[in-house]
C-alpha cells in the first residue's frame, strides 16, 4: 500500500510539473523558415495616392489618402470605395464614375501610390506606422520603429499577413540575412515581451 501511495504521489507531481512548465518554453518548430508573399498587394486604409485626371479641360492631379473605411473622395463624384484594389483597378473605377455621372463624356485617369505603410507594435521604442519601401525587411522595419526596447523578445516576433500570423526569429536573421524576410504593405509586426 505504501508503494502505491508513493507511486501515485510521484506520478501526480510529474503531471503537475509537466503542466506548469510544458508551455513555458517555445520550441524551434514554432519559428517559420518561409513566409509566403501576400495574396494581394491591394491598397489599404492609410495609403496615399495621387489620382490624375487627364484629357479634360480642367486636368488635375488630386492627392488623397484612403480613409479608415477604405474610401477616397474626389471632386464632383464624391466618395469611392477603393480598399483592396490595385492602382489600375482604382483608375478604371474612377474613370467609370466620372462618365456614368455625366461629369465628363471622356476622361483618362491614372493612379500612382505616394505612401504605403506597415504597422509595428509591441515592445519597440516607437510603436506605430512605418513607411513602406520595396527593400524593407523585418529588421529594418523594427529599426524604423526605434528598435527593440529592453523588454523586446527578438526570437518570437509575430508577423501578421493576410490574416495569418507567423513567428519569426530575428536573432537568427541578424546572423543570416536570408532569414530577414521582406515585409509588404499592410503587414503587421508585433514584438512580444520577453519573460526575462
Amino acid at each position: 500500500m505504501l508503494f502505491i501511495n508513493q507511486f501515485r504521489t510521484r506520478f501526480l507531481a510529474l503531471c503537475l510539473v509537466t503542466i506548469l512548465f510544458g508551455g513555458c518554453e517555445s520550441t524551434s518548430s514554432d519559428v517559420v523558415s518561409f513566409i509566403p508573399p501576400p495574396v494581394s498587394v491591394g491598397l489599404r486604409s492609410g495609403d496615399g495616392i495621387v489620382v490624375s485626371l487627364q484629357s479634360i479641360p480642367d486636368a488635375s492631379s488630386v492627392p488623397v489618402q484612403i480613409d479608415d473605411r477604405g474610401i477616397i473622395s474626389l471632386p464632383y463624384i464624391g466618395q469611392i470605395e477603393v480598399a483592396g484594389m490595385t492602382e489600375s483597378k482604382i483608375a478604371e473605377k474612377v474613370r467609370a464614375a466620372y462618365i456614368e455621372q455625366n461629369i465628363y463624356p471622356s476622361i483618362d485617369v491614372s493612379v500612382s501610390v505616394t505612401q504605403r505603410f506597415i504597422h509595428v507594435g509591441g515592445e519597440v521604442i516607437r510603436p506605430g506606422r512605418v513607411l513602406w519601401s520595396p527593400n524593407l525587411t523585418l529588421n529594418k522595419a523594427i529599426q524604423e520603429a526605434g528598435g527593440f526596447n529592453i523588454y523586446g523578445k527578438k526570437s518570437g516576433v509575430l508577423l501578421t499577413r493576410d490574416s495569418k500570423t507567423y513567428v519569426v526569429d530575428l536573432k537568427s536573421a541578424l546572423r543570416n540575412p536570408d532569414k530577414d524576410f521582406k515585409v509588404y504593405p499592410g503587414d503587421s509586426l508585433n514584438v512580444p515581451r520577453s519573460p526575462y
